[in-house]
C-alpha cells in the first residue's frame, strides 16, 4: 500500500513538473524591441506580413479561440471601436491558432471588419511570447501588442479584460502618438 501511495505521489510530481514546464514564460518581447516578423494568412486567404504595415500603427491582438465568449466579446469590442482606432491611424489584426475556415465563419457571424490571421503552428504566437502549449493542444494567450510605425513594440498588454481592453488600447495609442509628436 505504501509503495502504491509513493508511486502515485511520484507520478503527480512528474505531472506537475511537466505542466509547470509547459506554462513557463518564453522570451519576453519588451517595449522598444523590434517586433518579430510574421507571414500569416487571413480569413480571405490573403497573406499579411509585418512589413505590410511599416510606417503605420498596428494593433496585433492574440486570442485563444474563435467563437468563444471572451474572444467574441473582445473581437466585437474591436469591431465596435474600429472607427476610433482608425481615426488614430491604427490597423487591427487578430491572431489565433484556429484555421482560416474557422476565422471566416467567426468574422462572418459577427461582421468583423478586420483581418483574423491564422497561426496554425503557433510560431508567431510563440515569437510574441503569446503561445500556451499544452503538448497536444496549443492556444494563443490573450495578449495585445501596439507596434509603432518604426516596427518596434510600443506597448504590450499581458492582462487583458475583453470588456475594457479596446478603450485601454485607444488611450495608450493616443498617449504614444502625443509622445512622438
Amino acid at each position: 500500500m505504501t509503495k502504491l501511495i509513493l508511486g502515485g505521489l511520484a507520478a503527480l510530481l512528474v505531472l506537475a513538473s511537466v505542466v509547470l514546464w509547459m506554462l513557463r514564460p518564453g522570451t519576453q518581447r519588451v517595449e522598444g524591441s523590434m517586433a518579430p516578423d510574421f507571414s500569416l494568412t487571413d480569413q480571405h486567404g490573403k497573406m499579411h506580413r509585418l512589413g505590410d504595415y511599416a510606417g503605420r500603427w498596428l494593433v496585433l491582438y492574440f486570442y485563444p479561440k474563435d467563437d468563444t465568449p471572451g474572444c467574441t466579446q473582445e473581437a466585437c469590442r474591436f469591431r465596435d471601436d474600429i472607427g476610433v482606432l482608425g481615426d488614430l491611424g491604427a490597423t487591427v489584426l487578430g491572431v489565433s491558432v484556429d484555421d482560416t475556415r474557422s476565422h471566416a465563419a467567426f468574422a462572418r457571424k459577427y461582421q468583423l471588419p478586420f483581418p483574423l490571421l491564422s497561426d496554425p503552428d503557433g510560431r508567431t504566437a510563440a515569437d510574441y511570447d503569446s503561445l500556451l502549449n499544452l503538448g497536444l493542444v496549443k492556444f494563443a494567450r490573450r495578449r495585445t501588442f501596439i507596434i509603432g510605425p518604426d516596427g518596434r513594440i510600443a506597448a504590450r498588454f499581458d492582462k487583458v479584460d475583453p470588456a475594457l481592453h479596446v478603450q485601454e488600447v485607444a488611450h495608450t495609442l493616443r498617449t504614444l502618438q502625443r509622445a512622438t509628436q
